[in-house]
């Protein structure tokens, strides 16, 4: 999991500093309306829809954005269609990327990430390459100041939850995308805040980088994650804490 940890406390990092609100909108947005497209606009109902919706609660989205995202996915209103793709890359060094996407554009989204993966000395893989390697999760982060640990455990372990570990100030809790809604909604009614939920791909095995390559890595990634199609992005590469330390101290 250690690819995943590092990347996914990067990019939530950055989303909470950077002007990127409306971006972040934009591809919650898109969620909410494919969850409601195919499961209908009642959120009591409809899981994935739930956890869109409580995603974008949880970035601040207003609440007359993300009822517009519902009932343009739920045909109240009209609205573009998206079509779920999934990418399989690689990046420098072999590392191995997942790219998961909403278009209504298969062409210019596709033209648009071999564009970003050649700049940044990468390519796309054929279908397969790696996806082998990587197993979609749910994860749940949490601070640890002011939550104790086995309070936090007996709770995620009862909904559910596969795995607790620490990762820095955060507690990272992985579960089966089934079982993902559950775990999140048994922390927030046992009144414990969370950091960030998502649904993402974990890799099985990893490669280690040494800081000229985790430069690079990182500079892909941040780029492939702000390309307006690309909702999640993954990759099996780790990264010692000393060198992120370094990394961090070039931001």
């Amino acid at each position: 999991m250690s690819g995943h940890s590092k990347w996914h406390s990067i990019k939530h990092k950055k989303a909470a500093t950077d002007a990127k609100r409306g971006k972040l909108f934009n591809k919650l947005a898109r969620q909410i309306e494919v969850a409601a497209r195919s499961g209908g606009g009642d959120m009591d109902m409809n899981l994935r829809l739930r956890g869109a919706g409580q995603a974008a609660k949880d970035a601040n989205m207003p609440n007359d954005k993300i009822d517009r995202a519902v009932a343009k996915g739920s045909g109240q209103i009209e609205g573009a269609t998206y079509e779920e793709i999934i990418y399989e890359a690689y990046g420098p060094d072999g590392v191995a990327i997942m790219i998961d996407a909403l278009t209504d554009n298969r062409n210019r989204t596709v033209g648009e990430i071999r564009h970003l993966l050649t700049k940044h000395n990468g390519h796309l893989g054929d279908s397969g390459s790696v996806a082998w390697n990587f197993t979609q999760r749910g994860v749940i982060t949490l601070p640890t100041e002011g939550n104790e640990e086995d309070s936090v455990l007996e709770v995620v372990l009862e909904a559910g939850a596969q795995d607790m570990r620490t990762e820095g100030d955060q507690y990272e809790i992985t579960t089966d995308p089934k079982d993902f809604v559950q775990v999140r909604d048994a922390l927030r009614s046992a009144g414990i805040d969370v950091s960030h939920a998502e649904l993402t791909r974990i890799a099985g095995s990893t490669v280690q980088l040494d800081e000229d390559a985790a430069r690079k890595i990182l500079r892909l990634m941040d780029a492939i994650e702000e390309q307006d199609d690309v909702q999640n992005v993954s990759a099996n590469f780790d990264i010692s804490d000393d060198i992120m330390e370094r990394l961090k101290d070039e931001e």
